[in-house]
C-alpha cells in the first residue's frame, strides 16, 4: 500500500460528501478535491520528517529559487497569495537559519528584497529533488499516457472559463 493510500485513511475524505443524485461535476470538485488534499497532506508530512521543514517555508523558497535576484516581500506575498505579516515570519524563520538574506532595496529603504543564500540554494535544491521523486511516486497510479490525458483535461477546464482569475507565477 502507498503512503498516499495509508495517509488517506486517516483523513477527512472530501468525496464522501458526494451522493449519487448530486449533479456530475460537483462529484468531480470533490474528487479533485480529495485527491489534492491526499497528496498536499502527503509531501507537508514528508517535508516536516525529511527535511524539517513546513510547506510554506519550501514555497517560499521555491519562489525565491526562480529569481536568482530575489523578490521584495510584497511580491512574495503576491506570489503566495498570503498576508505580508505571514510572509515575513517565514523570512524571518529563514533568515535566522541563515537560508535567505534580506537586502534593503536601493530605491526605497522602507522595502526589503530577499534572496536565497548559497546555503539556502544547496538545502532547497535537496528538497526540490525529494520533492520531485515524492509526486511522481504519489501520481504512478495513473500510467504516463493517463496523467498526459489528465494534464490535458485540466488545461482545458482551466483556460475554458472566463470567470477564473488571471494566473500568478
Amino acid at each position: 500500500m502507498s503512503d498516499l493510500q495509508i495517509t488517506g485513511q486517516n483523513m477527512t475524505d472530501m468525496e464522501v460528501r458526494a451522493h449519487a443524485d448530486h449533479h456530475a461535476s460537483l462529484r468531480l470538485w470533490l474528487r479533485l478535491l480529495s485527491a489534492t488534499t491526499r497528496i498536499e497532506d502527503t509531501i507537508r508530512q514528508r517535508l516536516r520528517e525529511q527535511f524539517g521543514i513546513t510547506l510554506p517555508r519550501f514555497d517560499l523558497m521555491a519562489q525565491l529559487e526562480r529569481e536568482p535576484q530575489g523578490l521584495s516581500m510584497s511580491e512574495l506575498s503576491r506570489r503566495m497569495m498570503v498576508t505580508g505579516g505571514n510572509v515575513t515570519s517565514i523570512v524571518d524563520q529563514l533568515e535566522k537559519e541563515q537560508l535567505v538574506r534580506r537586502q534593503m532595496q536601493m530605491t526605497d529603504r522602507r522595502s526589503f528584497t530577499v534572496s536565497l543564500t548559497g546555503a539556502g540554494r544547496s538545502v532547497f535544491s535537496a528538497m526540490a529533488q525529494a520533492h520531485e521523486g515524492w509526486v511522481i511516486e504519489l501520481l504512478a497510479p495513473m500510467n504516463e499516457s493517463e496523467q498526459e490525458s489528465l494534464h490535458n483535461l485540466l488545461g482545458t477546464l482551466k483556460s475554458g472559463h472566463p470567470k477564473f482569475p488571471k494566473e500568478t507565477p
